[in-house]
């Protein structure tokens, strides 16, 4: 697979003196991204979101992918308490509004991290959803800072070649049935071919935010 554009494009940056960082969610197909990286700049800091609900084998598999592909994943995480995340009743916020939980442990994170940086390395692709398809490859995002999505117009065969070609590893829960991976108790196993379907179910919500609230409104 001909990454050569992903380069180019990263230098480009890198010559106007851009400060470049990148953001994971270690499922599978975001390991593309991450290999792709280390070969092109292993300086580049690439964070992953603990949001502290994470299932037990992606944290494990964020170590198999950090061994495997000698990077450092940095750690992202709320500076709100879980015992904090609660309603008036004592309710965790991911029960009863899973916006607010999404709000406290990944865009207020990731929003701290733009305020420093010059330009986000986000591994979006368009066919994962109907607000993904209208992003373009480089959008402008909080704190006059740049989103560049290098996968945007990747398909899933183009990710599934490239993992094949580099024998990269697939997330453990994906044989179990999970093609959409997030925090725990908001992902269920796939139930057709919409892979965010599984996620947030029953809601009327399919983003957690980092991709709708951090992009400046057109």
């Amino acid at each position: 697979m001909d990454t050569s554009g992903i380069k180019k494009q990263l230098d480009h940056y890198k010559s106007l003196n851009k400060k470049m960082f990148a953001t994971t969610s270690l499922q599978t197909h975001s390991i593309v991204l991450l290999h792709i990286l280390s070969k092109i700049d292993k300086t580049i800091p690439i964070y992953f979101i603990n949001t502290g609900y994470h299932f037990p084998e992606t944290i494990k598999f964020r170590e198999e992918v950090s061994q495997k592909l000698n990077i450092e994943i940095k750690t992202l995480n709320s500076t709100v308490s879980k015992h904090l995340q609660k309603d008036n009743s004592g309710n965790l916020l991911f029960t009863v509004d899973p916006d607010h939980c999404c709000y406290l442990n990944k865009i207020v994170p990731v929003d701290n991290i733009l305020r420093s940086m010059d330009v986000w390395i986000n591994g979006v692709r368009a066919i994962q959803s109907e607000s993904r398809k209208a992003l373009l490859m480089e959008e402008k995002a909080a704190h006059q800072t740049l989103r560049y999505h290098p996968l945007l117009r990747w398909t899933d065969k183009m990710i599934f070649d490239y993992i094949k070609e580099y024998d990269l590893p697939r997330h453990p829960l994906e044989e179990k049935g999970y093609i959409s991976i997030g925090c725990e108790p908001c992902t269920r196993k796939a139930l057709g071919n919409d892979e965010r379907e599984s996620r947030w179910y029953g809601l009327n919500k399919t983003e957690c935010g980092l991709n709708t609230e951090l992009i400046e409104k057109k």
